[in-house]
């Protein structure tokens, strides 16, 4: 595409922009099958995991400064539809003041139950009914980094593909495979896991580090506010919590889920002897 093609639209009123902006709504991102994601390093990254825009919009007077030019030209290439708008359109799109220069409109990716190979990493993770999109893009962006296969979405969760939710797996949400399934067809996959399915539960005395985390590990952690259901935990064949010492009773679930999903990349890592009623990898 010549740079004589990009579409220059600086009307609050264009179909395209409001096409763009209803993107916030969830009804419209599942009736499109598309969602936005900002900036420019988050953009960049989707395009280096060969996941391309299928619109990318950017502020015209930013159109020269470096980082921008190299994003659209990159976009271009991969077949991006890209339109040149105002500062103040921008803010429209974002729904806020001082928005990033770049948004990008990608579409939205779900994988069945039925796709996870779980030979294919040594390390997952599950959620049952995330209601928090901030906590649910942690996780993934957590997922991420620890070299997790790919996140498991059980149940009623918020949608991962929220602005909320995207900003803050801060581009792993185009690196990391999204699994859905229901908690009638999520128990037979937990209670047939062939190695360790971990629950997080206030109803246990095991410590996260009293077992081994055996290849392949499947974390798994529920709801902010009540946890995982009955049938659930009941799957997980182990139980563990962490330990409260102080004052409070429990921890953030995102950060409660890191702290375990990296205790087992650490024993995985160090290929440590179990300690309680398990294997050694």
């Amino acid at each position: 595409m010549a740079e004589d093609k990009i579409r220059e639209i600086t009307s609050f009123s264009n179909p395209a922009i409001k096409q763009i902006r209803a993107l916030h709504m969830r009804k419209a991102r599942e009736e499109s099958g598309l969602f936005l994601a900002e900036g420019v390093r988050t953009v960049r990254e989707a395009l280096e995991l060969g996941v391309a825009p299928a619109q990318l919009v950017y502020v015209g007077a930013e159109r020269d400064q470096k980082a921008v030019a190299l994003t659209r030209r990159l976009a271009r290439q991969a077949g991006a539809e890209i339109i040149e708008t105002s500062a103040a359109v921008m803010e429209k799109i974002a729904r806020r003041d001082n928005p990033q220069s770049v948004v990008g409109v990608f579409r939205q990716r779900l994988l069945p139950l039925s796709a996870l190979d779980p030979r294919r990493a040594s390390l997952w993770v599950a959620l049952e009914g995330v209601r928090d999109p901030g906590n649910l893009g942690t996780v993934i962006r957590t997922a991420d980094a620890a070299g997790a296969g790919g996140v498991i979405l059980i149940g009623t969760v918020c949608d991962p593909f929220s602005i909320e939710a995207v900003r803050a797996t801060m581009g792993s949400i185009f690196a990391m495979a999204l699994y859905v399934a229901g908690v009638d067809e999520a128990v037979p996959f937990l209670r047939a896991w062939n190695g360790t399915c971990v629950g997080t539960a206030l109803q246990t005395e095991v410590g996260y580090r009293e077992i081994a985390y055996a290849p392949p590990a499947l974390i798994v952690s529920g709801a902010e506010q009540h946890g995982l259901s009955d049938e659930i935990r009941a799957a997980c064949n182990h139980l563990v919590k962490l330990p409260m010492k102080g004052r409070a009773d429990s921890l953030n679930l995102a950060v409660a889920t890191a702290i375990v999903v990296y205790e087992a990349l650490a024993r995985q890592d160090q290929k440590s002897s179990p300690l309680r009623g398990e294997a050694a990898p």
